[in-house]
């Protein structure tokens, strides 16, 4: 956010409908049938995809978005395992990941379009538009800079 802030850059957020759902599961995981729906053999079921609930759910939703961000030329920080950059010699891009809400940052509006029609042909995504609340923070975008708020926990 200071980043963007000091190099007068948009901040745009992104949503992933149903994250959890899109996750890869690489081991094999068995549940019972939910109360309420007929089983009358007693039989488990093994889970295809990653369900909500899971304790490998976020895990498994991390990896296939970080998979994906590599793969459209992004490198993930080895600091801060959340944050992707894109760097060439004419722009840089910045994608910082919290569960299943996306910030994005950069230079190149047409680099951050191109990403964000990417993760929606990907992963359906919501586009919020420019970031205006996100992890207990408000933020306010003025003419001469953005003011961050932690006015809802005062």
């Amino acid at each position: 956010m200071a980043l963007a802030a000091a190099r007068k850059w948009s901040l745009y957020q992104l949503d992933v409908n149903n994250a959890f759902l899109h996750g890869d599961l690489h081991e094999k995981v068995y549940m019972k049938m939910p109360q309420g729906i007929p089983n009358p053999q007693n039989k488990v079921y093994k889970l295809q995809k990653s369900l909500y609930g899971l304790k490998q759910a976020s895990r498994q939703w991390h990896s296939k978005l970080a998979d994906y961000l590599k793969q459209q030329g992004y490198t993930q920080s080895k600091n801060d395992y959340s944050l992707f950059l894109k760097q060439t010699p004419h722009h840089l891009t910045i994608v910082a990941v919290y569960v299943d809400d996306i910030l994005l940052t950069g230079s190149s509006h047409a680099e951050i379009q191109t990403l964000k029609h990417n993760l929606h042909a990907t992963f359906e995504i919501k586009d919020l538009g420019l970031l205006n609340y996100f992890l207990g923070f408000e933020v306010s975008h003025l003419p001469d800079g953005t003011t961050l708020s932690l006015r809802k926990f005062t």
